[in-house]
């Protein structure tokens, strides 16, 4: 059975609402913000692990960074490629699954952003993404999860909306947290030219607490939760769950 993680028509479907022109403008001050929080020095090798079409891997090509950007999808990867070309910028792009990719010892730092974790069915596919990062990073190395947390989630949780896109089409979402608050069901459906496209799939939801276990067992030493990319506690005000992991 294939699952929707690892359906080309999913990502492509509803790339313009993943990675609509409001989330491209974003990436400049996600990337100024995630370097306040990491103060990595310059030149430094890092991965973009599910970089998708290259929002945060260019930014930080543009600023001098050895950016090496792996993502399944090779519809996204064009678009980083064409991106990345098109300014002469020197950017990596490898086609591979998060639970494969690994190149020990080769980062200073590990990013993956935009709730790009918990996909999976099983945990121990979990585990094995922390993992992989976890080998893929220098000693003293840092990988960064940012995504949307369990306990932000439940303060904010809307069972159902709709948003109009650029194209006129109109992008509806219903939503079901299930499994005691572990999961959270997800039915996307955009309506373009009379013709409706559907998809209805699942991811893990994690609390801080939780991911730092994962991110503990995975080998890394030291971990810390924020509530967005600025280094805010992640308290009951936090806007995201972003979690800081270092490799002793």
């Amino acid at each position: 059975m294939i699952r929707w993680h690892d359906e080309d028509r999913f990502w492509e479907t509803f790339g313009l609402v993943l990675f609509d022109e409001t989330r491209w403008q974003a990436a400049s001050q996600e990337v100024d913000a995630l370097l306040r929080l990491l103060q990595p020095e310059a030149g430094a090798s890092i991965l973009d692990l599910c970089c998708g079409p290259g929002r945060h891997s260019l930014e930080l090509a543009r600023r001098g960074f050895r950016v090496t950007g792996a993502d399944r999808t090779a519809a996204f990867l064009a678009e980083a490629r064409r991106r990345a070309d098109a300014e002469g910028l020197p950017l990596e792009l490898v086609q591979s699954d998060m639970r494969h990719f690994r190149r020990p010892g080769a980062f200073d730092l590990v990013i993956n952003m935009f709730t790009s974790f918990g996909f999976f069915e099983d945990p121990v596919d979990d585990l094995q993404v922390a993992r992989n990062m976890w080998e893929s990073l220098r000693p003293g190395g840092k990988a960064v999860l940012e995504m949307m947390g369990k306990e932000v989630l439940a303060r904010v949780f809307v069972e159902r909306s709709w948003l109009p896109l650029s194209d006129g089409s109109i992008f509806f979402q219903e939503r079901r947290v299930a499994r005691d608050w572990s999961w959270i069901e997800n039915r996307w459906m955009i309506l373009k030219d009379a013709t409706l496209h559907e998809f209805q799939f699942g991811h893990r939801l994690y609390s801080a607490a939780e991911l730092r276990q994962v991110l503990s067992q995975a080998g890394f030493s030291s971990v810390q939760a924020y509530g967005s990319l600025d280094g805010t506690p992640y308290d009951h005000q936090a806007r995201r769950l972003v979690m800081v992991a270092v490799k002793g």
